[in-house]
């Protein structure tokens, strides 16, 4: 079914011949088209015959029989694509996959008759009646909308449950929080963070009472670190990876101040190998190495925002461990976007946000991670028979043997399918996920009353006596031990919506598809005129742009799939974001950008197609046309009229220091 309000631009104008289609028609309206690369790496776009099927007669089909336009022999075929038509009783959908053509699958067209088994064509879901962005001024274009990295589209399903909510609120009042809601899909609400844990947890790769979802990203941070960061007068440092979003800096130079620590000596920044963007695995772990012994915490970002950069979280973990230290993530750009197996990956805390790629709505709370080996609650009259961690000693490492010392070196990038799924059942946990790695912190976490010490509030106190106003912390085991006050119904009922939509297909379907996407991106920027290659692992790759020279734009993103996630960082010569970016919004692109010169495209593999990825490149050429002009001085007039992107905001908010 389609599930967000934007949909993707109708296919090109199909044949006079096509029969008019209207909304109330039960019909399914079936059409298909081609893209492939000229000789001269132009994209050539072939529309082709449209037919309408009945719901008998197309259920019946198996092969749709194409009519091209005219004779197109010894033709590559890239991409097929396919519409499916809603009507007043819900939207058709013809069968197929999500995979375009690839090269070593293409066909060679010898006439101008060719058909295509079900199944082998590429599916996407567009209206019938093409969706437009209506500006103020009454005028209308298309919208291709690649910008689910900073805030992802609204699904269908939110608008429905949003009304649901209301109605309780406004026919029940205070009972909501207790009685059931009959013809609803959500749960009263003393129970909507429960009715979100579940599918968040498959998301994340998580037992469900490793999950919370709760407050805010940088909110979440906070929290964490009061609980992991245990500094000593010796091992006091927070390694972070220097471009980190700067909320995680500001977290971390607050705690580093409130325990009475100057950031300009404990807060260490993980930087790229001089002149390049990218920082490979191996330069990480080299520089938490260095830091080891006087440092108690490493929080790192799962894909870095600016580069798009992919970390490989298992590996970092693994080895962070043999070091004696626990370490958290900053997975924002992660979550929804790449699977992530949190549990099997042995991770110590996670937080992040839930706009992006999980499509709940600007400024929507946050969710946390936290390993259940850390959340395990006990009555205090049992703490003292448990065995506690015992610190090592605090002499340097240079005059006493280290025991977490590792001379094993970093492994290859595992961030792939042969990662364990763990089961959500708790049941299972013994035999569906291998058990962590036993390793010993060096400075231990602070147990205090059988659990962790932590800023607690009574969200996070035990169901049974929250309501008995005792006043005696009873934490919730596991995540939700570290919520504070109730949750925003209205926040949450927007999680389920989205949630809904993400339980219909899986991480690993979304994966896939998501490398076709982003590698269908890469190829056609690839042969655009201007192109320079993968820039971002290049030592000045940067200054190798030249307007005057030709060359004009590269990606700093990683070239390897496994190491990126939905988002290439086009990084651009100096001068030309600003007319660039005038251009994408004229045409209806909307993609975000990073000062001084990337823009940052992220096509969602949730509701982005291969179309939109091509129209994109068609108005980002343009784009980079008419900025050489204007750069140039080709023009008469070099004027350029600011992008609201770039400028929007910035004389109130501080927007251009945020950029």
């Amino acid at each position: 079914m389609q599930y967000f309000t934007i949909a993707a631009a109708l296919l090109a104008a199909v044949t006079s011949a096509a029969p008019t289609i209207k909304r109330d028609d039960v019909y399914r309206y079936v059409g298909l088209s081609f893209h492939s690369l000229g000789a001269n790496g132009e994209v050539v776009s072939q529309s082709v015959a449209v037919q309408l099927y009945t719901l008998t007669d197309l259920d019946n089909v198996s092969a749709y029989e194409i009519v091209f336009d005219g004779s197109y022999d010894n033709v590559d075929i890239d991409s097929v694509e396919c519409l499916a038509y809603e009507d007043a009783n819900g939207l058709y959908i013809a069968s197929g996959d999500e995979t375009p053509f690839s090269k070593s699958k293409s066909a060679e067209l010898t006439s101008t008759r060719h058909s295509l088994a079900v199944g082998s064509v590429n599916c996407y879901v567009a209206n019938a009646v093409e969706e437009e962005n209506i500006e103020e001024n009454g005028s209308s274009i298309a919208s291709t909308y690649l910008c689910g990295n900073s805030l992802g589209l609204q699904p269908r399903l939110t608008s429905t449950y949003l009304s649901q909510y209301l109605s309780t609120w406004a026919t029940k009042g205070v009972y909501g929080h207790f009685k059931s809601i009959t013809d609803s899909p959500l749960l009263p609400w003393l129970h909507v963070d429960d009715a979100v844990t579940s599918g968040m947890s498959n998301i994340v790769g998580a037992h469900v009472n490793e999950v919370a979802v709760m407050q805010t990203l940088t909110a979440n941070l906070h929290l964490l670190l009061a609980t992991f960061y245990r500094p000593t007068p010796y091992r006091h440092k927070i390694i972070i990876e220097s471009k980190a979003f700067p909320s995680d800096h500001y977290a971390i130079e607050s705690h580093l101040r409130h325990h009475h620590h100057d950031p300009a000596e404990s807060m260490i920044c993980i930087e790229p190998p001089v002149g390049t963007s990218l920082i490979p695995t191996s330069h990480i772990l080299d520089t938490i190495r260095q830091h080891a012994d006087t440092t108690a915490l490493v929080l790192l970002p799962g894909i870095q925002f600016y580069t798009g950069q992919y970390l490989d979280i298992q590996t970092i973990t693994r080895e962070v461990h043999a070091m004696g230290l626990p370490i958290g993530w900053d997975l924002a750009h992660a979550v929804g976007n790449v699977p992530l197996e949190l549990h099997a990956w042995d991770v110590d805390f996670a937080a992040w946000c839930m706009y992006k790629y999980l499509n709940c709505g600007p400024g929507c709370g946050g969710g946390l991670f936290v390993h259940r080996r850390h959340s395990s609650v006990s009555p205090p009259t049992q703490l003292e028979s448990q065995p506690q961690p015992q610190p090592v000693s605090e002499t340097p490492a240079s005059s006493q043997p280290d025991p977490h010392s590792s001379s094993t070196t970093s492994a290859s990038n595992s961030n792939d399918a042969s990662t364990p799924t763990n089961s959500n059942d708790p049941a299972a946990d013994s035999t569906t996920t291998p058990a962590p790695t036993p390793w010993l912190p060096r400075t231990p976490l602070e147990h205090r009353q059988g659990h962790l010490t932590r800023l607690a509030g009574w969200w996070g106190s035990s169901k049974p006596t929250r309501f008995a106003m005792s006043n005696r912390f009873e934490p919730i085991p596991g995540a939700a031990g570290w919520q504070l006050s109730n949750p925003s119904v209205l926040d949450l009922t927007s999680v389920q919506a989205s949630l809904a939509v993400f339980a219909t297909t899986s991480m690993a379907e979304l994966r896939a598809k998501s490398v076709r996407l982003t590698g269908w991106l890469e190829e056609l920027l690839s042969v655009r005129e201007g192109w320079v290659g993968f820039v971002g692992d290049v030592v000045g790759g940067g200054a190798e742009l030249s307007v005057e020279e030709g060359r004009v734009f590269g990606v700093v993103t990683a070239r390897e799939p496994e190491e990126r996630g939905a988002q290439l960082s086009v990084l651009l010569a100096d001068g030309l974001l600003d007319p660039v970016m005038e251009v994408l919004e004229e045409e209806g692109c909307v993609v975000d950008e990073r000062r001084p010169n990337v823009i940052r495209v992220a096509p969602a593999p949730m509701y982005n197609t291969f179309e939109d990825v091509r129209r994109f490149v068609v108005v980002f050429e343009d784009a980079l046309k008419r900025a050489v002009e204007v750069r140039k001085g080709i023009k008469e007039k070099g004027e350029v009229v600011e992008s609201l992107m770039v400028h929007g905001g910035e004389e109130s908010r501080g927007w251009s220091e945020i950029k």
